[in-house]
Order: structure tokens, then sequence, then C-alpha cells
């Protein structure tokens, strides 16, 4: 085998996918935002439809859709004229991809789908197509070549259905305010689940965060931080709000100082301006908080400074999150 001659035929079939593209990139326009606004306004769910290799673009589409907030599922063309249709109801949006637009299995099912009153958004390659008439919204997703020598198995046209699928599904997360908790709402196990976790999911919480008042002794204090076992103590008011916390660096800076720690009183070793973090940001977030500052617990308060929580570098190395 000529190592060159395969280099050379992988680095065309990417130029020709890249180039496809960027053509669709410089074509988008109307027709793109208004798919977006009838995706955004649709009450049900978006089905996507589509024979063979479109089919497989659509399962992955469909998975996009509902992992970013948007009930989706794919509806098999062909399992559709044999009862299958059922799985759509008003309400709906149909997303039917086919990159001549004449699919038979699927153009079938366009009249049932028009009685029911379901919009129908159609990603083709074919303009003048069955399937672009019958479309409220037509995208286009034809390419110049397919990347495949012969040109006849869908490469490029496959490429640029899939990364409309992508754009459409990111411009709808962003116009819907899809959140980094919605996204962890949805993605509860495994490593992206982990990475997804709030702090309020780790957090210590009630009889487990370490807390003092301003005005108690540092023998007290120094009790309090031994015996919770997190290597610092919380410093609150009696409303419970934040004022500050005390840590084996502020018992060292008391000592260099000159001054004899066990003779002053908490509110005179904490340091006031902790870093804190809200109990529903991500735990990675806090992560992300610890390594920077170089420290290895935060605080969790809520809008009012009222502390709710506390949250270790232990607890975010347990579940799996750094």
């Amino acid at each position: 085998m000529d190592h060159d001659k395969v280099l050379e035929s992988a680095r065309r079939v990417l130029r020709i996918e890249e180039e496809s593209i960027e053509a669709l990139r410089s074509r988008l326009g109307e027709e793109f935002a208004l798919a977006v606004d009838l995706l955004k306004s649709c009450r049900g769910r978006v089905v996507f439809a589509g024979m063979g290799k479109s089919g497989l673009v659509c399962r992955k589409i469909a998975a996009t859709f509902a992992s970013t907030g948007t009930p989706s599922l794919f509806l098999h063309p062909a399992e559709g004229g044999h009862g299958d249709l059922g799985m759509l109801a008003k309400g709906d949006v149909l997303v039917a991809v086919s990159n001549s637009g004449e699919t038979q299995e699927l153009i079938r099912l366009l009249p049932a789908v028009k009685r029911l009153g379901i919009p129908i958004i159609s990603m083709t390659g074919g303009a003048s197509s069955t399937l672009a008439a019958r479309a409220d919204v037509v995208l286009d997703i034809s390419v110049t070549e397919e990347a495949c020598p012969l040109n006849l198995a869908p490469t490029a046209s496959t490429t640029v259905t899939m990364a409309l699928g992508d754009a459409l599904a990111v411009a709808l997360l962003e116009a819907r305010g899809f959140t980094e908790n919605d996204f962890a709402f949805f993605h509860p196990v495994g490593a992206l689940g982990r990475r997804l976790l709030t702090v309020s999911e780790i957090m210590h919480v009630g009889k487990e965060i370490p807390c003092v008042r301003k005005e108690t002794t540092m023998r007290e204090a120094l009790f309090e931080i031994t015996s919770k076992q997190l290597g610092f103590t919380t410093v609150q008011d009696d409303g419970g709000r934040l004022l500050g916390i005390i840590t084996d660096g502020d018992l060292r800076r008391s000592l260099e100082g000159g001054s004899d720690p066990l003779s002053l009183t908490a509110g005179q070793v904490m340091t006031p301006t902790p870093k804190v973090i809200n109990a529903e940001a991500l735990a990675a977030k806090a992560l992300q908080i610890m390594e920077s500052s170089k420290i290895t617990s935060l605080v969790v308060v809520d809008d009012d400074k009222q502390v709710t929580g506390v949250v270790h570098m232990h607890d975010i190395l347990k579940a799996g999150i750094a």
C-alpha cells in the first residue's frame, strides 16, 4: 500500500467536506432563522425522518436535540407507513431529510402529516424536489460533489446535513436560554454527568458545617476546626450570615505577626472576604476556583450571604469530578 496515496486520498476527502460546509455557511439565510422560530414554537416533539444514511444522521441530530432540552425522536419512514406514523401528534414538527428530495418512503408520509396539521421542515439538496415543494421551510443541504471518488456514496452530503443539524440545535438552545444546569439535568450519569454535578449535590450541610461566632475564643475555634475535619471554620453572625473564615494560614499569619492566637477571638484572626460559591453552581466551577486561588475549600452562600454549606477539594475528588 502506497502511504502517500492513502494520505492524499484522505486530504482530498477532508478538503471536499470542508469546502461543502463552507458553502453551506455562506448560503445560510432567512430560511434557517424561520426554521429555528418554528422549532422554538413547537409545543410537542421534533420528529426527524430519513432513509438510509440520512436516517442515521437523523438519529444523531435527534439525540443532540434531546440532550439540549428539545423533546425529539426518530421516525423511520418505511415503518411510518406501517403504523409508526402514530408517533406523530398535533403540536409536533417534522424535520424530513432527503438529499434528493424524492425518497418515496418519506414522500408517501407527507399527506398524512399535512392532515395532522404538522409543520414540515425539509433538509434537502433538491431545491425543486417534491419534498421541498411540500415543506413549510426548506433548508438547502446540496453539495457540488461527494467525497466518494465515484460521486455516489453519501459523504460530503451527510457531513453537511450533520453540521446543519448541529447548527439548528445550538441556535435553538441559545434562543431558549439553555444553561449549564439544564444540560446537567439531561446528563445525570457517567463521566459527563459527574462533571455536571452541582455544588448542592456534594456539599456539607447542617451540623457538618464548621461554625463559630466572631467573639468565640481561638481555643474554641481550633476545637471546631479539628472536630469537623475540613481544615477551616466559618465565622458567622447570629443570623447565619458569613463574616469570614479561619484556616491554618490565618493561624500562621497570626503567629508571624507576633501574636498569641489563643489570646485572640475568631473575629480578630479570620479572613473577612473568603472565596464563596452558590449551591446551584457546577461542582466543576468550584474546582476551578479552588485551583486558581490555590485553596482547598469554599463556603456555599445564598444571595443574602447566608451560609448554606461548605465544599472541600476532597468532596470533588470523591465525586470523580477532577
